[in-house]
């Protein structure tokens, strides 16, 4: 049986400020919870707590006790789980609770948020606060903030109010408008929410997260630095070819890593097209910035593996020009493309829920 924070307004400033935003978060509680602990989430002061916290919002708490996933589920799939729910039911924000440990792969963990999904699925019997506390921790994660840093700075707290605004905030539906167009409005409207979960994702980790990507792309880069073919061709190629070159690797792993993971979503309804849209712009943004870093980490790779290993009189001799640095940047960039290229052959072997983790959501131990 749900329960629900007061509907009665909320008092209006009497400044002449503009009313408090209204924000819909949905709690879910699993029976394997402590009964004191669900007991201690009371809607109404759960709302005033958040309300406290984000001056210009109004929660609309709702606190429903029903299943979040089996015992066997991963962390992933309790967040999918819980975000199935927060979409029937037309939620901003949801957060699933459980009294068991979390599993991820390997590890035993005590939460998992996902920005980018605006949810997250804490274990309260790994918690160190209170259930009410717990709700309020993972709350400010999904807004951007980090608890584990103490007090928010005032300039923080009002960018995760801004964030929670445009959770709230839908984007018009037009009769006849094109996909394009309309990711166009959702991202010009979100774009601070989209630019904040693409750093909340840190996608300058992505490359190093997924090792068979990273390993596949160092053994294609070695290979290929060795090839004296490819020293002339290298020497060769415009700065127009060079960069055709880095541009098709880049988009290659990246189609590889959004397709091969199914990281692209289609809404269900016409209710989640916004926020669908929202996390597929975020979702490309993120691993478009993490091949980036790849590509540029192998490039540099690809050079000290150049400088130490490519005698410049052989290099003069194959190739009939002088060993510069020009020459060694030319040929870092040809064996880094093609390198990134390679990992695209590494991101078809990654599991899907491995790569779904290293973008989008942010365990604690």
């Amino acid at each position: 049986m749900s329960t629900a924070a007061s509907d009665s307004p909320s008092p209006l400033p009497t400044d002449g400020a503009a009313a408090p935003t209204r924000i819909r978060l949905g709690v879910l509680v699993a029976p394997d919870v402590d009964p004191a602990a669900a007991a201690a989430l009371d809607p109404a002061a759960l709302a005033a707590r958040l309300d406290a916290a984000y001056p210009g919002l109004a929660w609309d708490v709702r606190v429903s006790a029903e299943e979040v996933g089996d015992d066997d589920d991963d962390s992933l799939d309790l967040l999918e789980i819980t975000r199935d729910r927060m979409l029937d039911e037309d939620w901003d924000v949801a957060v699933g609770l459980t009294g068991h440990a979390l599993v991820q792969g390997p590890h035993t963990i005590a939460e998992q948020v996902s920005p980018v999904h605006s949810t997250g699925v804490t274990s309260l019997g790994l918690a160190e606060g209170d259930a009410p506390a717990t709700v309020e921790r993972v709350v400010a994660r999904l807004l951007g903030l980090d608890p584990d840093e103490g007090e928010p700075h005032a300039d923080d707290v009002r960018d995760a109010v801004r964030w929670a605004r445009q959770l709230a905030d839908d984007v018009e539906h037009r009769a006849g408008e094109s996909g394009a167009s309309f990711a166009g409005r959702v991202a010009g409207r979100n774009a601070r929410m989209i630019l904040g979960t693409v750093r909340a994702n840190r996608p300058w980790m992505v490359a190093i997260s997924l090792t068979r990507s990273m390993s596949t792309a160092l053994a294609t880069g070695a290979l290929t630095l060795l090839t004296t073919d490819l020293w002339m061709l290298s020497a060769e190629y415009s700065g127009v070819q060079m960069a055709v070159l880095g541009a098709l690797s880049i988009v290659a792993v990246t189609l590889s890593l959004v397709v091969g993971a199914k990281l692209w979503e289609r809404p269900r309804r016409a209710a989640e097209r916004e926020q669908v849209t929202v996390f597929n712009i975020a979702t490309v943004l993120t691993v478009l910035i993490g091949v980036l870093v790849l590509h540029a980490l192998l490039m540099l790779v690809a050079l000290a593996g150049g400088l130490l290993l490519v005698d410049g009189d052989v290099f003069e001799e194959v190739t009939g020009d002088p060993a510069t640095l020009w020459q060694y940047l030319k040929l870092a960039w040809f064996v880094g493309g093609l390198a990134t290229i390679g990992s695209a052959l590494g991101a078809g072997l990654e599991e899907a829920d491995d790569v779904r983790e290293a973008i989008f959501t942010r365990g604690s131990r």
